[in-house]
């Protein structure tokens, strides 16, 4: 019997949390949606962009199928420990959620 498709999308709690140096974020999504996570500072800084693409509705939560961020920004560079939030945006669905990076 195959799986359900989630009944809603949602964003998931990061991987571990905290991490070093890198970490998944899982999410399910209700339908499909062109995906995006967006990895910001605690000022509201655009540290990275991750873009999936068009993904199928279904749940994506193994290391294998989650977002992955290497920790490092746009640029390559390390990014230094503290807290960052990651946004996942779904068609019109938008949710952040807190990680926290140590060193």
């Amino acid at each position: 019997m195959p799986e359900r498709l989630p009944t809603s999308t949602q964003l998931l709690a990061n991987y571990p949390n905290p991490f070093n140096p890198e970490t998944w974020i899982p999410f399910q999504l209700s339908q499909d949606a062109a995906v995006t996570v967006t990895i910001y500072d605690v000022q509201g800084q655009r540290i990275r962009q991750l873009q999936l693409g068009q993904v199928t509705a279904g749940r994506y939560v193994t290391a294998g199928q989650a977002a992955y961020w290497d920790g490092k920004s746009e640029t390559g560079q390390v990014v230094a420990s503290g807290t960052y939030f990651y946004q996942l945006r779904a068609g019109d669905y938008t949710e952040t959620r807190k990680m926290v990076i140590v060193k």
